[in-house]
This record gives structure tokens, sequence and C-alpha cells, in this order.
């Protein structure tokens, strides 16, 4: 009886992991990331009130990432908007800032942003209220093992007599955030380091982890680190790498070992960054697939730098067409959709952009998205409906004054009578013989369902 009691519990948590896993490898992840709103500055009251808003807004149309971004592990005071702190030495060589490491050198939230963590609980606490509401929450890292620790000579967790300064690359640094050392994934112990840190984010209730500092230039044994570590920890983490620009002939390799990876630097809201964007998307066109996606980037919509890092505070400097030209070509490109702005400050055009469900499931459903083509003022992508012949198909005016958009449909292989479905308006607007032309104003775009009448 007992061996039966075991062989059913094992069954249900395989049941249990498989399903998380089917999860991460079905669409696109949505959620919503700390950074473009409050930086490296974000406290944990912040935290709740972004999930408390998606739990309630958000997660029946599809979001449901929360996500922690950068420092948090350094002591923001209330107010404070510092952004890349630098650790400088005192003269016994130790570090300020010093950041709240346990034992082991692996950093910790600072209690004093995450009052919850206070007595080694870490984000315990926090993940467990964001999983109590039905909602995934996720972390920011950088690349590497702390410098404090290779000073410190932390013991490594799982590896005998192996200490920090053992396991660290001391030549390989972030040119921008200079508190961590990359790892030599040759010296023996490097492994079992990333092992303890994914086993630490796994009893936490970690389901996203976003390593930072490793896309560019391209750490490959470091990413496949990453990647061995959350295959032992005993938890379905999805692993997304930043910052732009992964290689394009890095591709195989990426899609083996990463979920989803930043195809350029950090996207803000300036519409050049949306025109060199979809130039970064042709790039990796027919990359993406079920568990990995090339990503481009955060969504610049909502209420922008209340605490930096760019600029002042601010809702989007999109005007209302680039709002809905950016929305639009995320989701037929399939690009992860995470939320850059402050929640809880969202207007009406921000609550209309992230839930219209149609337009959602152009993100979540659609297959194999591709430029049909591409001019100076407009750009055509589509994207197929699995299960149907119907297609998706976005309109782009990237022209500087209104013009129309037009799709032919033997261009996609419709023959005869197509219904045309607006998403955006959520309604047919007609039956065309030969093609559909819509006239969009400067920087717009429409997004439509194409279905073929036999």
């Amino acid at each position: 009886m007992k061996i039966l009691y075991l062989l059913l519990a094992f069954c249900a948590c395989w049941t249990n992991v498989y399903a998380q896993k089917s999860d991460i490898d079905s669409a696109p992840p949505m959620g919503w990331n700390s950074y473009n709103c409050f930086g490296s500055a974000v406290h944990e009251n912040e935290v709740k009130a972004n999930a408390n808003y998606m739990a309630k807004y958000l997660k029946a149309h599809g979001w449901n990432y929360v996500v922690v971004d950068f420092l948090w592990s350094y002591d923001n005071p209330p107010g404070s908007n510092i952004g890349n702190p630098f650790q400088k030495n005192l003269q016994d060589g130790s570090f300020v800032p010093w950041l709240t490491m346990d034992k082991w050198g692996r950093l910790l939230p600072q209690p004093t942003k995450f009052p919850s963590a206070f007595g080694g609980q870490g984000f315990k606490p926090l993940s467990a209220y964001i999983h109590k509401l039905g909602l995934k929450f996720g972390i920011h890292v950088m690349r590497g093992i702390p410098r404090q620790a290779v000073w410190a000579k932390s013991p490594v967790l799982g590896a005998t007599g192996i200490t920090a300064n053992m396991i660290a690359d001391t030549t390989s640094k972030c040119d921008w955030l200079n508190h961590m050392y990359g790892l030599n994934m040759d010296k023996q112990g490097a492994q079992d380091y990333l092992n303890s840190l994914l086993k630490l984010y796994a009893s936490w209730g970690v389901d996203f982890i976003k390593v930072d500092d490793i896309a560019r230039p391209y750490h490959k044994k470091e990413i496949e680190g990453y990647r061995k570590a959350i295959e032992q920890c005993g938890r379905p983490i999805i692993l997304s790498i930043s910052p732009g620009e992964t290689p394009v002939n890095e591709a195989e390799h990426v899609k083996q070992n990463a979920n989803m990876w930043r195809m350029a630097d950090d996207f803000w809201d300036n519409w050049k960054e949306i025109l060199h964007m979809f130039d970064y998307a042709k790039q990796w066109e027919g990359f993406g697939g079920n568990g990995h996606w090339p990503d481009c980037d955060m969504l610049q919509i909502g209420k922008l730098s209340k605490r930096g890092p760019v600029g002042n505070e601010r809702y989007s400097r999109f005007t209302n067409d680039e709002l809905y030209t950016h929305m639009t070509f995320w989701c037929i490109f399939r690009s992860p959709l995470m939320i850059g702005g402050n929640l809880p400050e969202n207007r009406a055009i921000e609550k209309a952009l992230f839930t219209n469900d149609e337009v959602l499931a152009v993100n979540q459903h659609g297959t194999a998205p591709h430029q049909l083509y591409k001019t100076d003022s407009i750009m055509v992508w589509y994207s197929h409906i699995p299960g149907s012949k119907d297609i998706y198909v976005a309109l782009f005016n990237i022209g500087e004054s209104a013009r129309d958009v037009a799709i032919d449909f033997s261009s996609i292989g419709f023959k005869g009578k197509v219904r045309v479905r607006d998403l955006w308006k959520k309604q047919n607007i007609g039956i065309y013989k030969t093609n559909y032309s819509k006239t969009i104003n400067k920087h717009g775009a429409a997004l439509v369902r194409l279905t073929p009448i036999n």
C-alpha cells in the first residue's frame, strides 16, 4: 500500500511538472517586468500592487508572469532612483555597496526593499503571494558570481573544497555594472555553483529567470550552464537571456538552451527604435517556435520611468497610432509580451491594448510569422492559424503621411472570396475578392483575420 501511495504521488508530481513544462513550450510568455517603471529600485509593495492589478484585470486574458528586475539585492532607500551603483574597494579589498548575500556566495533580496525576505526567507514569501493570485513569479539575475563572494572566498555549495575565487573568471566583467565576474565553466565547481543558485530559486518558487550580460558577447558555456542548472533544480523555469544582440549565427544553440533571447539592446519609446526592431525581427524570421522565442524586449506602454531608468516619469511617448503598431508587431511576430509600465496607473488605452483577446491570440496561437513585403513606407507581415486555412495579416504604415496599405490575396495563396475581420475592432468588415486595402494613419497599423470562402 505504501509503495502504491508513493507511486501515485510520484505520478502526480510528474504530471504537474509536465503540465508546467507544456505551458512553457506552448506560447510566448506574457507578463509584467519592473524595470521600465522602477529601474533598480522597485519595492515589494509595488510588485504586489502590479500583481494585484494583473490578477484582477489581465489574468483572464493570459497575462501571468510578474518579474522583479535587477539589483534586488541592493539597498535602494525609499525614493532612490540610482540605476547602476558601481562597487568600490575599501582598504581591505572588500566592497561597497555590499550586496545582500548568503554564506555560499548567492545573492539574496535586500530586506529593506523586500520586507518579507527578513530572516533569510528570500523571495519565497513574495513568490507565494503571487502564486496565490494564480500568477507566476520571476527574477532578474546578472551572469556569473559576485565579486564580493570571490573576495570573501565563499564556499561553493555542493563542491567540497571549492571556493568562489577558484571558479571565477576575473577577466570576464560586465562593462555597465561591475558587481560580478563571469564563471569559468571549465573549472571544477562552476556548474555546482549554478546548480546551487537554481536550487535556491526553485525553493523560492521562481518560475522565470532573466539572465543579463550573457548574450552580448554570447557566453555559450555559461548559457549552457544555466540550462543544465534548470534541468536539475526540480522545477520548470523559463530561461530568458539578455541583452541583445544575440548573434543570429548562434540561433540553433540558443534555441536548444534558452526559452527567449533578446534580439537588440534595450528598447524604449522612440519611433526610430520600432523601425530598427522591424529589421532585427526580419533577421530572426523563422527561428521562433514552441519553447524558444526571439524577444523584441518589453512593451513600452503605460506609465514609465517612475524611478528611472531612462528619462523623466511619463506615460509612453508613443502616439496612439504608434502604440497600436507597437502592440500589433509584437503580436504578429510572436515576441514574448512583458509589460513595462506601472499597471495600477493604466488608462483606457492601455486596458484596450492589453485585453483584446482576438489580438492576443495572434501572439499566442499564430504560427510561422513572416514578412510579406516592406518598402520605405509600408510593410505587411502574416502568420498562419493552426487547424484552419485562415491567416492573420498585419498592415503597417511606416511612412510619414496617411496612405493605403494593401494585401493581395494571391500572394498568400488565396483564391476566390475572402472574409476580412478587423481584430482590433472585433468585427467583420466585409467580403473581398482579390485584395483588401485600408487607409492607415502615419506610424499606424491594422490587424486582420482572413478567412477563405469556398
